[in-house]
């Protein structure tokens, strides 16, 4: 399979996940380096900030559990005043972003994208 299929492939399971979530802002796939694999955001959202971002995030949670002894990171919850962002792995070399309005329903957000972040791992390999 080439990148571009792959890319593609990615690129529907995420609109899928906004689609059928309209509560999610912007969904991505990053890299655990912190480079954008692919994204689906607002024209005026730097992909390239939030893949830092989230490489920043990433880095915090993965010591945060060593040094607390609680086992591997399999998830980052950040709740503020405007809405969530989750990050999700995605196997070991990638993981999912998202943002949320205020007015999600957690839970249900968790659920889609654990089944979306399962498909993107198949194709990940």
């Amino acid at each position: 399979m080439n990148d571009k299929s792959l890319e593609k492939q990615i690129e529907t399971i995420l609109k899928e996940l906004i689609t059928n979530n309209p509560d999610i802002n912007l969904a991505s796939v990053v890299s655990v380096e912190g480079l954008p694999i692919v994204s689906i955001i607002p024209k005026n959202v730097d992909e390239t900030h939030i893949s830092a971002m989230t490489a920043t995030l990433l880095t915090l949670g993965e010591r945060a559990t060593v040094e607390m002894k609680k086992g591997y990171l399999n998830e980052i919850i950040v709740k503020a005043t405007e809405g969530y962002i989750i990050v999700i792995s995605v196997g070991i070399n990638a993981v999912l972003v998202i943002t949320t309005n205020n007015r999600c329903k957690l839970g249900l957000i968790l659920f889609e994208c654990k089944k979306a972040c399962k498909k993107i791992s198949k194709l990940l390999g």
